[in-house]
């Protein structure tokens, strides 16, 4: 078992997966290679969990691949997630029957579950030092009245061939009225099991990997040619798996949205930790797991879930799962508080396939719905598949050109809080004129002589004024006092307090305002 380090620093706000792995992050950046040129099969945008699958099987297959990460491998979503290798989808599979039918719900649970099984055998095959372990799964409703949905879950995993079960015991250390339990299913440590598929990848020298290399355009062709700031590599196919596309082709945006959601990690003692993977029901569910952590356990537990941009009170989410670790836990320290991001589709089904019924070498992955360690590698698999012209049995059911049910609850909910955002967030900025208005550590949106202004000050008392307007499509972005950031409510961009791009889709960063010049301006 791998011996990890403890935080360096109480309460770090990185992800312990990647705080625990800053060796891993070696590979060049486009410019590197810009004056030799770089020619491959298949060029790969984005390395994490799909990517990274994707461009593994394509490499074994005799392919040669380019993986371009605008960050560094692994540290995106795949980076910050509670890392649970499951076919338990928290309660999916009675509303999959319900809305899908037998058939496309069975081929949603055979994907997951087949996922689960592909990581394991590959963990097991090449040795992998990843923590890996198998725990079961558990779904638990705290009251009686959430019973009823896990029966129905149950019956409706049973159903479709998956190793569930009722159950009223598990070993958190509080009582549960029943939870659905899934057998054989897995934990790791997602980030040194993506660095080996790195490395598997790149020992190949006719394969890439660039890491600090964003993508800025996608020029379809004869090859394709796809940008950056760096340089411009050439392949005959592009997959596009950025968590959401940052091409707008395909309205990707326009069919899931952008949910962040919290994770706290403690220090637990061995004996004293629960055994197997959780997550509640109902609002305020909260997901709990351990993993090694020098001679104890660290307790994960995760919840708190939002929209992107939707709270700026993100410091309270944190607190609320610090309280209920020591509550329900006895933990002292926190050692490690993050946040993830991802896509949730309307009908729940990730998006895999052609960006567009008109490209036909543009392959996009999108929309896991907060389950990206199955729904990922099933997707990578999938395009794999795909660019090597083999069948494969989920194709169609994650197709991304499949009719999306636009009239729903979520969608009609979602495409009316965009429409308010987009006009009522212009209206936040008239209430503050002055940079005075901004005290330290706070973010606001100030207006300054009719011009709208995104303004923070930092803890020296320093001003950084940007642009407030999202360079996505031009929503207004709001502060997340948490992580200091400034989010996009719209489609989920994010930007650092300097106008930085976080998290896509965006490419460009905000426009930087110069202090002295804003600063001359708001006191004429």
């Amino acid at each position: 078992m791998t011996q990890l380090p403890m935080a360096q620093n109480p309460s770090s706000t990185q992800s312990f997966w990647i705080d625990s792995t800053q060796d891993v992050s070696t590979y060049p950046n486009l410019i590197s290679e810009t004056f030799n040129g770089v020619t491959v099969d298949v060029a790969i945008v984005g390395a994490g969990m799909a990517g990274l699958t994707a461009a593994y099987q394509l490499a074994k297959s005799g392919k040669t691949v380019a993986v371009i990460e605008a960050g560094a491998i692994a540290a995106g979503v795949s980076g910050h997630t509670t890392a649970k290798v499951t076919s338990l989808h928290q309660l999916i599979y009675a509303q999959l029957l319900k809305d899908l039918g037998e058939e496309k719900a069975r081929l949603y649970a055979e994907a997951n579950q087949t996922a689960v099984e592909f990581v394991a055998q590959l963990v097991e095959r090449e040795q992998i030092d990843c923590d890996f372990s198998r725990q079961t799964a558990y779904t638990f409703a705290e009251s009686a009245g959430q019973l009823q949905s896990i029966r129905d879950e149950v019956e409706a995993a049973q159903t479709l061939g998956l190793p569930a079960s009722f159950v009223t015991e598990t070993s958190l250390p509080f009582p549960i009225a029943g939870a659905v339990a899934f057998s054989n299913q897995a934990q790791f440590h997602p980030r040194r099991y993506l660095a080996h598929l790195a490395r598997a990848i790149a020992a190949d020298p006719s394969n890439y990997i660039f890491e600090h290399s964003r993508v800025l355009e996608i020029n379809e062709g004869e090859p394709c040619q796809i940008v950056t700031a760096q340089g411009t590599v050439h392949a005959k196919d592009v997959l596009v798996t950025t968590n959401l596309p940052f091409l707008d082709q395909g309205l990707f945006f326009a069919k899931s949205y952008a949910k962040r959601s919290y994770i706290i990690a403690a220090p637990i003692e061995g004996d004293r930790a629960p055994q197997g993977m959780f997550i509640g029901t109902g609002e305020g569910y909260r997901s709990i797991r351990t993993t090694p952590y020098q001679d104890r356990q660290l307790l994960l537990i995760g919840g708190e879930g939002h929209k992107t941009g939707s709270d700026e009170a993100t410091e309270e989410r944190f607190e609320r799962l610090e309280e209920y670790a020591r509550s329900r836990f006895g933990v002292r320290d926190i050692a490690y508080r993050w946040s993830s991001q991802d896509f949730v589709s309307f009908d729940k089904v990730p998006y895999v396939g052609k960006l567009t019924p008109m490209t036909h070498h543009l392959y996009v992955a999108t929309g896991f719905s907060l389950w990206g360690m199955t729904n990922g590698t099933a997707a990578g698999l999938v395009l794999a598949n795909t660019i090597l012209g083999i069948e494969n049995p989920w194709a169609d059911l994650y197709d991304s050109l499949r009719a999306t049910p636009f009239v729903t609850a979520d969608s009609l909910k979602n495409n009316l809080e965009t429409g308010i955002h987009w006009v009522g967030d212009r209206l936040k900025a008239l209430q503050h004129h002055s940079f005075d208005d901004v005290a330290v550590g706070e973010g606001k949106l100030i207006t300054i002589e009719g011009k709208q202004l995104a303004a923070y000050r930092d803890e020296a008392g320093q001003i950084h004024a940007v642009s407030p307007v999202c360079t996505h499509l031009g929503c207004i972005v709001n502060w997340n006092a948490a992580e200091k950031s400034w989010d996009c409510p719209c489609h989920g961009g994010r930007f650092s307090c300097q106008g930085e791009v976080l998290h896509g889709p965006p490419v460009e960063n905000l426009e930087v305002y110069p202090v002295a010049t804003t600063e001359t301006v708001s006191t004429r």
